[in-house]
């Protein structure tokens, strides 16, 4: 049985900020991707499309993920969940890498995850004036994606860095690879 590399879906969220990782785990053939929802209705994301999820939180198994991404959304700046919050520190124990962009930073702000860990979001602002209680800005970094450990986070701004770095914790590239993908996505250089 192959692992699981999980994302989070639900109602608006921004269906772009984690294709091109989905995209690239998914052809890999090395996991099955498993969308997750905060229950089993079907979701609408921020481009229309519905989503049914495979499973729900609880049903979410550490020992079977290999990652969990949180694309960004509207909701992040509405409210939080608690049972996501346990779940994320759940799957730190384990060492599950924890991937958030965008909005989604501001719940693993939350989630405390961010303490003595680099990480960035849409900017340090973005994270003060939407979670009371951060207090890691000297550990916030000025880039569009940063990955400490099995923490990886990015601005909205950086789907494809964002891609990227999970393509390599996940090494479903070579490092030559990722960066001939990366130079193709982002600047539009296709390899000679």
């Amino acid at each position: 049985m192959k692992r699981k590399a999980y994302v989070l879906v639900f109602d608006g969220l921004a269906d772009w900020e984690a294709t091109h990782a989905l995209c690239e785990i998914n052809k890999s053939d090395k996991f099955d991707v498993v969308t997750v929802g905060f229950s089993s209705e079907p979701v609408t994301t921020m481009g229309g499309f519905r989503v049914l999820p495979d499973v729900t939180l609880d049903a979410v198994i550490a020992d079977e993920a290999v990652i969990f991404i949180l694309p960004g959304g509207d909701v992040w700046e509405e409210k939080s969940d608690e049972n996501l919050i346990a779940l994320l520190h759940k799957l730190r124990a384990a060492g599950v890498p924890i991937a958030a962009i965008c909005g989604a930073t501001l719940e693993i702000a939350r989630a405390k995850l961010t303490e003595r860990y680099r990480h960035t979001s849409n900017s340090p602002d973005y994270l003060k004036t939407t979670v009371a209680d951060y207090k890691d800005e000297d550990f916030y970094v000025d880039e569009l994606a940063v990955t400490d450990k099995n923490l990886i986070s990015a601005s909205g701004l950086g789907s494809v860095e964002f891609a990227r770095e999970i393509i390599k914790r996940l090494g479903i590239y070579n490092e030559a690879d990722t960066k001939v993908w990366f130079e193709m996505f982002k600047h539009g250089i296709f390899p000679k």
